[in-house]
């Protein structure tokens, strides 16, 4: 008994070690995709790569992409440089107190000599959460969101935004809950464009975006 005491010990240290190690894997925070195969990172978190649009309203705090509008008259933007067609991506948002008006603009394009775009937009908003609006193009709600988002929509905290893009098929999520299924029935309507999150003119608001990570679709997925 005596010669078997201290390997007894050693493998209850090591368990207990294995453990210790495992823990604190779990505790580490994940990079944007680092467990979504074919994701790439569209902000990286640091400062304003890539990206463009009025820096006077647009910042980087704590990783984050903040819309930090002190009441303006238009409409504000700030967008990817590149263009995406076939697409899915996800983003988490926070509208601050709940209140005013943003959105995520994809397959769109900039409206000359303006700081307007025109495109679809996944809306943020009071009677707009989860809705496909039609920005500065044919201006209207082409697919308005269900009853059942309010079960999980939290107005004044981070909420994840799905917007996955392929041929005329739009389809939204917000937390999990399908918000719109989209079929375009006008061939005209542009396949392809830029991404850009708004600030909606109106009075002072803040909206962050963080974790922004896309991935582009081809017919096979």
């Amino acid at each position: 008994m005596q010669r078997l005491f201290p390997w007894s010990l050693l493998c209850v240290c090591l368990i207990g070690l294995s453990g210790l190690v495992s823990v604190h894997a779990h505790d580490q925070p994940k990079k944007a995709g680092a467990t979504e195969p074919g994701f790439q990172s569209i902000f990286n978190g640091k400062d304003l790569t890539g990206w463009e649009g009025n820096l006077e309203l647009w910042k980087v705090r704590d990783g984050m992409i903040v819309g930090d509008s002190p009441g303006i008259r238009q409409n504000e933007f700030l967008a990817t440089k590149k263009q995406y067609g076939d697409f899915e991506l996800r983003l988490e948002f926070k509208l601050h107190g709940g209140s005013g008006n943003s959105g995520v603009q994809f397959r769109t394009r900039r409206v000359p000599e303006s700081s307007e775009v025109e495109g679809y937009q996944a809306d943020i908003g009071e009677n707009y959460w989860g809705c496909l609006y039609d920005e500065h193009r044919r201006r209207k709600v082409l697919a308005e969101a269900g009853p059942e988002l309010k079960d999980v929509l939290k107005k004044d905290d981070w909420n994840e935004y799905v917007i996955r893009a392929q041929g005329d098929h739009i389809v939204l999520k917000i937390n999990g809950v399908t918000t719109v299924d989209y079929h375009e029935k006008d061939p005209q309507i542009a396949r392809s464009g830029i991404i850009a999150v708004q600030v909606h003119s109106g009075p002072p608001l803040r909206v962050d975006f963080r974790k922004l990570r896309i991935r582009e679709l081809n017919k096979n997925n």
